[in-house]
């Protein structure tokens, strides 16, 4: 007769692993999820900005409101990211992202087709509202779910970011040729792509799911299980192990507001996070009217706004992790603002001539983003750490964005050509140069705001 001490140990070691197998299954729907919704949080943007001349004539817009158009994106998550940390306090990020699948989907599946300008805006806004979220709350489930591959996850998620912003820019206006012409049509097909992107978090949406080394620890045993001699101990030191976890993660749940104010690291990540912002809005919203301008096909201009946003997924897979790596991530900030001070020369020397150049090295700038979500994961030691500043920086940073797209329709608008905009564009790198710098430090805003 087998005796009770083995049966015991033997149900423990069928719930280990029927444990373990859950948490794989667990891990690989989470990667899914976060890979579709990266996929998602431009393409609202990308594919406008390749029928921008076609939308504003057919909603009978001027230049300053299209300007204004594409400052909506930093505004919305301006606005709405800074909500982002309370509710997936209340409801889990895992919820809130899911909604944000549902928002996008119902934005971009409306907007097309709800009459006049101010439909059009608001369409897009609850479209924006979904990816605002989104975007404060990625770098938050990645250190909570993956603290030790932080660099990697962000990379994963970022090059999926580059590639869904890169496919909207190059096949929005083929694929608008092919149904019809209708540029309604060729915005309102992206929102498939996002209720794609809701299945994934569905089982996230009431907690169904936790996180590895948050389940309840096994309770010790006692008695004649002492008997079982190593097997028990290694039993006892992995509920130790899991119960110190748990209390871990509570503590962390717990942890104090943090005063961001007080940081010069938050500051001056939120300043570098607004600047590279800019540019990258400036870049989805105008670089292929720049290209139609000086006469560059339609089609081709999408491809070079395509290309522009391709270089961000190797290299959105590449500088994370040697950002991880580095004690500081500084000369990766210079590098960057070097090539888009490069590629602003060349647009406004030969934007026709080197057209295909100019687009490689401003999507090498614009990998700005991706290294400063790798930095708001390392400049936090706690997960609630990392939500707070996401949302200081991201919020922060894109209030300070909002002027930039606007002030280009603008100065376009009035100087009848591209080069005040572009001298903007090449001032304003310099601040983000200098800003990103001083964010690469080896710091942590826990240490600097209890100082």
């Amino acid at each position: 007769m087998t005796p009770p001490t083995v049966r015991s140990s033997a149900a423990h070691d069928a719930g280990k692993a029927d444990g373990a197998s859950t948490r794989a299954w667990t891990l690989r729907l989470l990667v899914l999820g976060i890979v579709l919704s990266a996929l998602n949080l431009r393409p609202a943007i990308t594919s406008l900005g390749a029928l921008l001349e076609e939308v504003r004539d057919g909603l009978g817009m001027s230049g300053s409101v299209a300007g204004l158009l594409t400052s909506v994106p930093p505004l919305c998550f301006a606005v709405f990211g800074v909500m982002a940390p309370r509710l997936a306090r209340r409801f889990g990020a895992g919820a809130v992202v899911c909604a944000g699948m549902v928002a996008i989907a119902t934005g971009l599946l409306i907007r097309p087709y709800a009459g006049g300008t101010a439909g059009f805006l608001a369409g897009s806004a609850l479209a924006l509202m979904g990816i605002a979220v989104s975007n404060v709350l990625m770098p938050v489930i990645v250190k909570h779910w993956f603290p030790d591959r932080v660099g990697s996850m962000t990379g994963l998620y970022s090059m999926a970011l580059a590639l869904g912003t890169a496919l909207a820019a190059a096949v929005t206006v083929p694929l608008t040729d092919t149904l019809g012409g209708s540029w309604q049509t060729g915005l309102a097909l992206w929102a498939g792509l996002a209720v794609a992107a809701v299945l994934p978090w569905l089982p996230f949406v009431r907690g169904r799911v936790t996180p590895p080394g948050s389940e309840k620890a096994p309770e010790a045993t006692t008695g004649g299980d002492v008997s079982v001699g190593d097997t028990s101990a290694r039993d006892r030191d992995e509920a130790a192990r899991t119960q110190a976890s748990a209390r871990a993660e509570h503590a962390r749940v717990q942890a104090p507001r943090l005063r961001m104010a007080r940081s010069r690291t938050a500051w001056a990540l939120a300043v570098f996070f607004g600047l590279q912002a800019t540019a990258a809005y400036i870049t989805m919203g105008w670089m292929a009217q720049i290209f139609r301008d000086a006469g560059v096909p339609a089609g081709t201009a999408g491809l070079l706004l395509a290309v522009t946003m391709v270089m961000g997924v190797p290299l959105a897979f590449v500088i994370p992790r040697l950002a991880t790596r580095l004690p500081h991530q500084g000369p990766i900030v210079l590098a960057l603002g070097v090539c888009g001070l490069v590629g602003y020369a060349g647009l406004y020397l030969a934007p026709a001539a080197g057209a295909w150049a100019w687009a490689v090295l401003l999507g090498v700038a614009n990998c700005a983003f991706p290294l400063a979500l790798t930095m708001v994961g390392m400049r936090a030691r706690t997960g609630p750490g990392v939500a707070q500043l996401s949302a200081f920086a991201q919020s922060t940073g894109y209030l300070i964005s909002i002027p930039g797209p606007l002030l280009v329709g603008v100065l376009y608008q009035h100087s009848g050509g591209w080069g005040l905009p572009i001298a903007l564009m090449s001032a304003l790198m310099i601040p983000q140069m200098a800003v990103g710098f001083l964010a690469g430090r080896d710091r942590t805003v826990e240490d600097e705001a209890a100082r």
